[in-house]
Parts: C-alpha cells; sequence; structure tokens
C-alpha cells in the first residue's frame, strides 16, 4: 500500500475515535483502502502562488462578494446539513427514512463510506482552504481553530455526488430533480467561501467514481435492490 495513503486512512481511523461526527464511521463497510487511493482517483490541486490557483481563488472571492442573500441562506443551510436531508425537498414528504428502513440502510453504508473516503482524500492531498489564503473570506462553517488543510476535495460535495448517484438509480424517474439538487448542493461550497471550484469539480469525479465502485459490489447490489422493493411498494418509483 502506499505509504501515503496508509497515513491517511490511520488519520481516518484516528479520527472517527475520536470526533463525535465519526462516531458511526469506524471502518469500511464496502469499499476497501486499495480501492479508493487518492493517488489514483484524483489529479494534485494547483500549487498554492499558481496561475491556475490564483484564478481559482478569483473565483471564489466573485461569488463570495456577488452572492444574493438568498443564495446565501440557502449555502448555509446547506452547510449545516450534510447528510440525505439534502435531497428531502427534492423528494418530497413522501420520502421518509422512518418508514424505508432498507432505503435508509442503504443510505447509510453509502454516507459511511463515502465520508471515510474524502476524509482520506484531504488528508492526502492537503490543500489550503481559500479562507486561509484570503482572511477577508468568512466560510459558513467558521470556527476559529478550523483545520486549514482541508479543501480538497469537499466533503459535502462528495456527499452530493455520489448520494445522488445512488438516488437517481433508486429513482430514474426524478433522476434530473436529484442531480440538480446535488449540483446546487454543492456549488454551495463555493457561496460560503469555503471551497474552491476546483475542490467541487474533484468531489464530481470522486463521488461518482465511488458510487460506481458501490453498485458494482454485490453485497451493495444486494442493499440497493431490497431497497428499490422497497421504494416500488411505497409508490416512489415505478421501476
Amino acid at each position: 500500500m502506499h505509504r501515503r495513503l496508509l497515513l491517511a486512512v490511520v488519520l481516518v481511523l484516528a479520527a472517527a475515535g475520536s470526533c463525535p461526527a465519526w462516531s458511526a464511521q469506524k471502518a469500511f463497510e464496502i469499499l476497501t483502502p486499495e480501492q479508493i487511493d487518492p493517488s489514483r482517483l484524483l489529479p494534485p490541486p494547483a500549487p498554492d502562488g499558481s496561475e491556475r490557483q490564483k484564478a481559482d481563488l478569483a473565483e471564489v472571492e466573485r461569488v463570495y462578494r456577488g452572492r444574493s442573500p438568498e443564495r446565501r441562506a440557502q449555502a448555509e443551510w446547506d452547510d449545516k446539513h450534510e447528510s440525505v436531508e439534502l435531497f428531502f425537498s427534492t423528494l418530497g414528504p413522501a420520502f421518509d427514512l422512518n418508514k424505508l428502513p432498507a432505503t435508509a440502510r442503504l443510505l447509510a453504508i453509502e454516507d459511511n463510506d463515502q465520508g471515510l473516503v474524502a476524509t482520506a482524500a484531504k488528508r492526502y492531498f492537503l490543500r489550503k482552504r481559500p479562507w486561509a489564503i484570503d482572511p477577508s473570506l468568512v466560510a459558513c462553517d467558521y470556527a476559529p481553530n478550523a483545520p486549514p488543510l482541508t479543501s480538497y476535495p469537499s466533503g459535502h460535495a462528495t456527499l452530493s455526488y455520489s448520494m445522488g448517484y445512488v438516488l437517481a438509480a433508486l429513482m430514474p424517474e426524478k433522476a434530473q430533480a436529484i442531480l440538480a439538487r446535488a449540483q446546487d448542493y454543492a456549488y454551495s461550497r463555493v457561496v460560503c467561501g469555503a471551497h474552491y471550484p476546483s475542490d467541487i469539480e474533484a468531489s464530481h469525479v470522486l463521488g461518482t467514481e465511488l458510487a460506481m465502485m458501490l453498485m458494482e459490489n454485490p453485497k451493495f447490489q444486494q442493499e440497493f435492490e431490497l431497497a428499490r422493493a422497497e421504494l416500488k411498494a411505497a409508490g416512489l418509483t415505478a421501476r
């Protein structure tokens, strides 16, 4: 195993044991560390001070300073809801996971593994956040002692794209609305001043790649078919 990948995985598991937000995410359920080697899944981000990085930062500053009050409020809501909740308004009140245990289980597996993948990638690439370079950017998730080397990729965006892929496969009739919501949620990270556009692009790639890997796994496929049957019985999909 690549030494940097090994270190990233060790740090992920250490974080899982010390941070309440990771209390249920201590190990992969489907994927393996070898499958999610960040050095094979993503190109490196633009180096600090490079022309590409400067252009990336300029776009964050443009979006951040030009955002409307309504778009800022949406970005702040999105920031605080890093879970399947991001799709509730798209899927409607009938999509109640308290009444859809198989679907809830499938999405919990997906959420667990995508979170570990995104964190491993962040700790492999160690890119500075936009606000670590331009202090005038106050991110939606601002905290005085927030770790600055966590920009690439975005965890929120990796979640939206990976879970959106799975939900679109589960409910193809709503695929376009699901994928549009995933994209808009990811864009909120730029609106927040929390991530570069290239972070979001990387998250799109990573989220799609890991969702495809999950969908190819027999164990995940079993859970997927149970969820699809459940959603069909509930009248949420016709397929």
